[in-house]
């Protein structure tokens, strides 16, 4: 299944790369996932016959794939099978999906929710992805002119993001920046421009986009929950319109199950007019405003469950203390039986975990009554074996620019020297 959602995934991010334009946009003959970008060649009527025939021959293989030994599907193949908390999830799905037993819950109940980075894809290349996408946005862009203070903000998410050094409210901080960054975008061009960014090579890797950055062993739990009939929510910090650019192709979940970080949008010809005294018309389009609604982290993640999902979950996955109020609210006062998974980042040979870091916080979790995963003891593979840390960063270099603020007062001009003696 994956080699098809890969291939998917290289077709929409080579159209992304034909429809937006930009600095950095990979070449002809550029490989992402996997697969080379070519030319354009000329459009062919495709075989609906054919394609079902071929569907289904890709079904068969993938079903042989997914085959232990016994002929039993193996749907964990990227775990360890000891893990401790894969064996808990395993047998909690079987019980609550179960019609005899005490703890069924019924379809239309099974409510899962995921955080995204760092739970379902990388969070340390060196950092959040949606950081990268500013600074870019912000650095590098030819399609921005950023004021002297923006500037100032990109220069520092690309100094501080190699050693952690941002500054305290950097969530908050972050948010508005980017609001204001990304004001005045189509949903189209935001979606463009993400594409770009997707396409890159991931820092700290090699064979490895940005836009491969899941940790598969994650979307073979998303897959199963969603095979025992759950429905599956991503519910996190990042941009909502990013993050729905960003699982396309790769998770099947719909948009209106991603929940994120939101600002305000408006008809590109409201012009700040309530919209109550204004009729979207066939000149508009859909635009970001600078108008940060919410960021969607701690509390305010089941303020956005209660509002958008309207169910309590059953189940919720995350990494960090931004999912802590998620978690609890999936746990406490349930009247199904529930759980919460904490993931930590203990990996440092395949990834840029810390294993010392992470120690207490794995106490911590457990002593709150999550279920710890470990990358490093649960994960058979986190990207691929075909994936390799490298252990260095070109992020400086792909981030240096010598941009000037679009407010700078013009130059002082020298007067003219006078030739004529």
């Amino acid at each position: 299944m994956r080699k098809l959602i890969s291939l998917i995934l290289a077709i929409v991010m080579a159209a992304g790369i034909a429809a937006a334009s930009g600095e950095g946009m990979p070449a002809t003959g550029t490989d992402i996932g996997g697969h080379e970008i070519r030319e354009e060649q000329p459009a062919v009527i495709p075989d609906r016959d054919k394609e079902d025939e071929d569907e289904d021959e890709d079904k068969d293989e993938d079903e042989d794939e997914d085959e232990d030994e016994d002929g039993e599907e193996a749907p964990f193949a990227d775990w360890n099978p000891n893990a401790p908390a894969l064996q808990a999830l395993i047998a909690y799905v079987e019980a609550v999906t179960d019609k005899d037993s005490p703890d069924y819950i019924p379809p239309v109940d099974r409510i899962a929710v995921f955080d995204m980075d760092g739970t379902l894809c990388a969070e340390l290349n060196p950092t959040y992805l949606e950081y990268y996408t500013l600074a870019w946005r912000i650095l590098k862009d030819p399609g921005y002119q950023p004021d002297a203070e923006m500037l100032a903000f990109g220069r520092m998410i690309r100094d501080s993001a190699l050693d952690k050094s941002f500054p305290d409210h950097m969530d908050m901080k972050h948010a508005l920046h980017a609001a204001k960054a990304y004001a005045g975008m189509t949903l189209t061009e935001f979606a463009d421009f993400i594409t770009n960014c997707l396409v890159r090579e991931a820092d700290g890797f090699e064979g490895m986009t940005y836009a491969n950055t899941f940790y598969l062993p994650m979307i073979e739990v998303v897959e199963y929950l969603e095979d025992n009939g759950f429905k599956v929510f991503v519910c996190s910090g990042s941009d909502r319109f990013l993050c729905r650019v960003f699982l396309e192709g790769v998770l099947d979940i719909p948009y209106e199950q991603v929940i994120g970080m939101d600002v305000a949008v408006e008809a590109a010809n409201q012009d700040g007019k309530d919209g109550l005294d204004y009729a979207y018309t066939s000149e508009d389009s859909i635009i970001r405003t600078d108008a940060l609604l919410i960021k969607n982290l701690k509390m305010n993640k089941v303020v956005q469950i209660v509002r958008e999902i309207g169910r309590q979950p059953v189940l919720s996955f995350g990494n960090s203390g931004g999912d802590t109020s998620m978690h609890n609210y999936t746990i406490f006062n349930n009247r199904y039986k529930s759980m919460a998974f904490m993931l930590i980042a203990d990996d440092e040979e395949r990834d840029y975990g810390n294993a010392e870091k992470v120690q207490p916080l794995r106490e911590k979790w457990e002593a709150s009554g999550y279920q710890v995963i470990s990358m490093r003891d649960d994960f058979r593979t986190i990207y691929g074996d075909e994936v390799v840390k490298t252990g260095t960063f070109h992020w400086l270099e792909d981030l240096a620019e010598d941009r000037v603020p679009a407010d700078a007062e013009p130059a002082e001009q020298e007067p003219a020297t006078d030739t004529s003696l």
